[in-house]
């Protein structure tokens, strides 16, 4: 991101990134439970912002991991054993995931026991080894992969591998099959300075049609 600020902290559309991806959650699962893995050295600068922007900050936090999959592991330690119901795996910097789309995974997974939004692959694709691939036959994976509480915990209890990219990988490794959901292209992963720019268009493309939505009819 070329920022001393961590990506997840920095303010888009007023507020920071991290408050805009959680707020989503709440609106598609009212009542949900969010564990927030940050590495320790984040976790008081996060409860500040909390307090600057008078944002509720009722989440349980677990520290962070060397790799997203000790992340997650860590995340997961806060659910208890036995636990039912579905866990779901979000990036903090996917600010975008759309209402349904989130109920469609967690939907998705209390039927089959794992689910994660794809989209179609729109452009050519290329292999380095110098021939053109079907995009046809590929899927561009986004968050949130969503599973069975206790499905998602023993896959975890799985030594690491470079090879565990994301849950469904891990998941896929025990021994599970992965169920596909229509996901939303505006589900962008905030990574870079271009990425910052189309989030502030999507944010301010959303808030005039809530405007439009809430004017009165002439």
């Amino acid at each position: 991101m070329g920022s001393p600020l961590p990506k997840q902290f920095i303010s888009v559309g007023g507020r920071p990134v991290l408050m805009h991806t959680i707020a989503r959650f709440r609106e598609a699962l009212p009542g949900v439970t969010v564990i927030l893995v940050l590495p320790r050295e984040q976790q008081d600068y996060w409860g500040g912002l909390c307090r600057d922007y008078g944002f509720g900050a009722d989440c349980l936090v677990a520290a962070g991991g060397e790799t997203r999959f000790h992340s997650v592991r860590n995340g997961l330690g806060l659910v208890p054993d036995g636990a039912r119901g579905m866990v779901g795996v979000h990036d903090g910097v996917r600010p975008f995931a759309s209402v349904a789309t989130i109920r469609a995974c967690y939907s998705a997974a209390r039927t089959s026991g794992a689910a994660i939004p794809v989209t179609p692959v729109v452009e050519t694709l290329r292999h380095v080894g110098g021939h053109t691939v079907p995009r046809g036959d590929y899927r561009l994976v986004q968050t949130p992969q969503v599973f069975e509480a206790s499905l998602l915990k023993d896959a975890y209890a799985q030594p690491y591998r470079e090879a565990f990219t994301d849950d469904a990988s891990v998941v896929e490794a025990a021994g599970h099959e992965v169920t596909l959901v229509e996901g939303n292209r505006e589900n962008i992963k905030i990574t870079t300075p271009f990425d910052l720019a189309v989030a502030e268009a999507l944010l301010g493309r959303q808030a005039g049609a809530a405007e439009g939505v809430t004017q009165p009819a002439p």
